[in-house]
């Protein structure tokens, strides 16, 4: 069995680092046109050329979306975008639309190409059809079982790739087909510009009694008709290795580093721990607890056990018992001063996790607490300050500080 690829989001320059310094293999990101996340930071070309250089030192690859559904407008310097993209160096490019293919196939016939989820690739011969059309990896629409995809996989020729999800957010439509946001708010979710209706309270009004609305009751607060539960597969590393899947993706160009940093470790462990000895494979408790303390929904195992039924949501909430406070930027081992930047407002003697890419975390209390003038305080309040606190634990630089909340 092969080791399949680890794909993580990097909504910008910081958090492409952050995933690949906790173990991700690849990087899936939004240049600075045509990608589905138009409300991220996205890459400049400058930062793309930043995030590049930064991940093929490393051995990382690094694959650009070009995934939207493009009306004659979109379409206007393509063939010059897709261009600059094949001379920087990436990897690959995420596409959906069969006329972005066709153009970059004309454009930048060796630049590799994979089919986004936004195509809703749902069965085999599908797949191979895209195959022939020059698309080198598949990433599958969420709405599959492991069942559905294994058959895929026994269909498609070996140089083929199938990616899929394994951990992140689901949408209420088909794979992030949808015309509801545009429809309310004016905002094409197939354009990169979605205001997640599907997250709002809705109530029911009759037709013949105009102006009154009742609430669509399961709780004292309503009901979220179209709310779904995140997706995580943390626990079903062995069946997703063996339904043949080459890549596994995890969504989150919009969540926080620290969001990034915990489940590309969590999954980095436990395919890790699966690869060295499959027949004595044990899931560790660890790690979900690493991707509980991560702002998360209610998680689930989505369409891949045939039970879409139980992915609804009652509430749009997110469950957030930690934030990160700070992160390590420096450290001198002859004084025990660590210099941190601030995330979060956390105060003089608080009691911290430390939590790195490598090893488990621990726990330190933050001591004799300093701004950037030396001077004595008790608060950390503005974002991303520079202050320094004394420890006689060896800190790293890029260690993260996470809290528990009160």
């Amino acid at each position: 069995m092969k080791k399949p690829e680890l794909l993580a989001p990097a909504g910008n320059l910081e958090k492409l680092k952050t995933a690949i310094n906790f173990g991700a293999d690849a990087v899936y990101l939004g240049g600075s046109k045509l990608n589905l996340r138009a409300f991220a930071d996205n890459f400049t070309d400058d930062e793309l050329k930043e995030a590049l250089e930064y991940a093929h030192e490393r051995g990382k690859r690094v694959f650009v979306t070009i995934n939207v559904f493009p009306h004659n407008e979109d379409l206007i310097g393509l063939e010059e975008y897709l261009k600059k993209l094949y001379e920087l160096k990436v990897d690959a490019i995420l596409v959906s639309d069969p006329g972005i293919i066709m153009t970059a196939r004309e454009t930048v016939p060796d630049l590799e190409l994979h089919l986004s989820t936004q195509a809703n690739n749902v069965n085999w011969k599908s797949a191979q059809f895209w195959h022939k059309q020059g698309v080198k990896r598949i990433v599958l629409a969420r709405e599959l079982s492991l069942t559905e995809i294994k058959k895929i996989r026994n269909k498609l020729p070996e140089d083929c790739e199938i990616e899929a999800f394994v951990h992140g957010s689901m949408c209420m439509s088909y794979s992030g087909r949808c015309v509801i946001s545009n429809y309310m708010t004016g905002r094409d979710s197939n354009r990169g510009q979605c205001a997640q209706p599907c997250r709002y309270k809705y109530y029911l009004m009759e037709e013949k009694r105009p102006n009154e609305y009742f609430p669509i009751l399961e709780d004292e607060r309503g009901t979220y008709i179209l709310n779904s539960k995140d997706l995580c597969m943390i626990e079903y590393i062995p069946e997703l290795v063996e339904a043949g899947i080459n890549s596994f993706k995890i969504e989150g160009r919009m969540k926080s580093p620290y969001y990034v940093a915990s489940i590309v470790k969590a999954y980095r462990q436990a395919i890790d721990a699966y690869f060295e000895n499959p027949k004595e494979y044990k899931f560790q408790k660890k790690w979900m607890d690493d991707l509980t303390k991560a702002s998360h929904r209610v998680y689930y195992t989505g369409f891949y056990f045939g039970d879409a039924n139980k992915q609804a949501q009652e509430s749009s909430n997110y469950i957030r018992e930690y934030d990160i406070v700070g992160i390590v930027r420096d450290y001198d081992k002859s004084t025990g001063v660590a210099t941190v930047e601030q995330r979060n407002r956390v105060f003089e003697g608080d009691t911290v996790e430390i939590f790195r890419s490598e090893g488990d975390s621990f726990e330190i209390c933050l001591n004799d607490m300093k701004n950037s003038k030396g001077q004595k305080i008790e608060v950390a309040p503005s974002a991303q300050m520079i202050f320094t606190v004394t420890t006689s634990v060896e800190l790293k630089k890029d260690d993260m500080l996470i809290k528990k909340r009160d």
